[in-house]
């Protein structure tokens, strides 16, 4: 049984950075792309960035494209989201997911094709 739990996620200021984790289990992670993606109240979850099976390709959404990295370090399991320079627009639950995928570069950026989720890390940023 693979599960995935995230951790990291707390009340912030305007500027402030925060990095979440996230830790699978019960599977290797390098079978994995991994997906971050968000909530806010009343919205849609929605991709925020992700990073293939062999850790050579990433993809951002726009809005975080150049304040948010993705990394991985699969001898510990765990995946990484640096979130610099936030601001309240980023208050969201932040959700980690693993994709069973075969290719070793490709991130996906829709919901569907991760098999596994995290209960998520609320992510608060104060103005």
């Amino acid at each position: 049984q693979v599960t995935v739990i995230e951790s990291g996620g707390g009340m912030v200021q305007t500027g402030d950075s925060l990095r979440l984790s996230c830790q699978v289990s019960g599977g290797a992670l390098s079978s994995f792309a991994m997906g971050w993606f968000r909530q806010a109240p009343g919205k849609e979850r929605t991709f925020v960035g992700g990073i293939g099976r062999s850790g050579v390709t990433t993809a951002y959404a726009d809005s975080v494209q150049g304040r948010f990295t993705v990394s991985r370090d699969d001898a510990k399991n765990t995946v990484y989201l640096q979130m610099n320079s936030l601001n309240p627009e980023d208050t969201a639950v932040y959700y980690c997911a693993a994709d069973r995928s075969f290719s070793t570069r490709y991130v996906a950026r829709g919901l569907s094709p991760y098999n596994y989720w995290g209960q998520g890390t609320q992510v608060t940023v104060s103005s």
